[in-house]
């Protein structure tokens, strides 16, 4: 798979600093990922990075700093996922690494309340003012489905309504028409999901305020919450059409539903205050995730005052955690957390530069006559194997992935590291520099003519 680099990929890496020409025969990798089989059920510990949606084994890697990942071989790719949007600064900067080495000199744990907590969840409130309460737990899986069963127990009611295609996480739950690796695998609804549990869960198209509309009245006064992704990363990057937000907003409104937004993908990523500042929609809860933690393991639910005060040990809604609040992930967080709302201006930065790649994009596919749909907002973007516009799970499904496959591995030898399937959103960090992003569309105008023989 990776015997030969083309002169294309010995030009680009040339043209970057301090890279020098891999050998990307990736024998490491290989190895490790024969080793791990044995031991690790796919031999993966989260299913998308098995690289089966496009051939091949996964690169292990090894280290990243800043635009660039360096795997067990040595060889180095400009990063697109960025450990799937945490890093919004780059790969380990010097402010979130320096707060953690001093974190660490008071120990890893505790299982006790500490400062940070109270700092973090102040800057949490701070940015995001929709949530007027929050409780720290160690992931967005965590995040939702705590969150899930809090809206039940302040409603009274069973039923959740979610969007097709919408990934919430692992949680038995959401394993109903979800997007991300379940997916990718096709295979939406898992074995283990017990009947009475997808009963419970209702599902409707997404962008389709109607259906979500005859869904309520056809479970009058049984819904307890609506959750969904504000844009949605996990069947590649899909953006609300105009008016869907409120119009969910007020269909909640109006059958006292609490609605949630899922925003461990575009929390203080897409504007500081997340998805629901950029389009001015006040959810009753939202969900974050790993970039409250500046990659870090951690999650956060938060909301109403008075959702939240049903939550242990305020109320009897029991959700616990013996990591939750983690010093470690704490100040992580709180570094990166501090530096977003202190420099606003990153943003409009990380919209131009994503903006200039979905451009660019769009162009080359159209001189190439291929017509291919990019789906943009902000710093997350998705090229969609498809010329028809994507709105919703079912368009974003009649993408041409065994061409995406091709693409992936013609990106990959020429050292940019994209997410190994079609229905994953990337993700732009500050590092990315104008000249990286010419580095990228130069690789992407060579892998799309390798692609399709062209």
């Amino acid at each position: 798979m990776f015997n030969a680099v083309g002169a294309c990929q010995r030009y680009l890496l040339f043209m970057s600093e301090s890279l020098t020409a891999p050998d990307l025969t990736l024998t490491t990798s290989d190895a490790l990922f024969t080793r791990a089989k044995d031991h690790i059920p796919g031999g993966v510990n989260s299913p998308v990075r098995a690289f089966r949606a496009v051939g091949g084994h996964p690169v292990f890697m090894q280290s990243a700093k800043g635009a660039w990942l360096t795997d067990v071989d040595g060889n180095r790719y400009l990063d697109f996922i960025n450990s799937w949007g945490p890093m919004i600064l780059g790969h380990a900067p010097d402010l979130v690494l320096n707060a953690v080495q001093e974190a660490i000199q008071g120990s890893l744990s505790f299982g006790a309340p500490t400062r940070r907590e109270v700092e973090m969840a102040e800057l949490i409130k701070q940015m995001v003012p929709s949530i007027e309460k929050v409780r720290l737990v160690n992931s967005g899986t965590e995040a939702t489905m705590s969150a899930i069963r809090v809206a039940r127990g302040y409603t009274g009611r069973n039923k959740i309504i979610k969007f097709e295609g919408c990934y919430h996480g692992h949680g038995d739950s959401f394993l109903i028409a979800a997007g991300s690796g379940a997916l990718t695998l096709g295979a939406p609804d898992s074995p283990g999901v017990t009947e009475g549990v997808a009963q419970d869960t209702l599902t409707v198209p997404y962008n389709d305020r109607a259906a979500a509309e005859q869904v309520v009245l056809a479970n009058e006064g049984q819904v307890a919450a609506l959750i969904l992704e504000p844009v949605v990363g996990n069947m590649g990057l899909v953006a609300p059409q105009e008016g869907y937000l409120q119009g969910l907003r007020d269909l909640c409104t109006q059958h006292g539903i609490v609605l949630i937004f899922d925003e461990v993908m575009t929390g203080f990523r897409l504007a500081r205050g997340g998805a629901q500042e950029l389009y001015g929609i006040t959810p009753d809860m939202t969900t974050l995730g790993k970039i409250i933690g500046g990659g870090m393991p951690v999650g956060a639910y938060g909301g109403r005052k008075d959702i939240m005060d049903q939550v242990a040990p305020a109320g009897k809604v029991y959700q616990a955690g013996t990591l939750s609040g983690n010093p470690i992930a704490t100040a992580a967080g709180i570094a990166q957390l501090t530096y977003l709302q202190e420099h606003p201006e990153l943003y409009d930065q990380l919209n131009r530069t994503t903006t200039r790649i979905a451009d660019g994009t769009r162009q080359i596919c159209q001189e190439l006559g291929l017509n291919y749909t990019v789906n943009q907002v902000g710093s997350m973007f998705s090229v969609f194997f498809t010329d028809k516009p994507v709105t919703n799970l079912e368009e974003a499904k009649q993408s041409d992935t065994e061409a995406f496959g091709r693409y992936f591995r013609a990106m990959l030898h020429r050292g940019i590291y994209l997410a190994p399937a079609q229905y994953e959103a990337l993700f732009v960090s500050t590092a990315i520099t104008d000249e990286l992003v010419d580095t990228y569309l130069t690789a992407c105008r060579e892998a799309m003519r390798e692609a399709h023989g062209l």
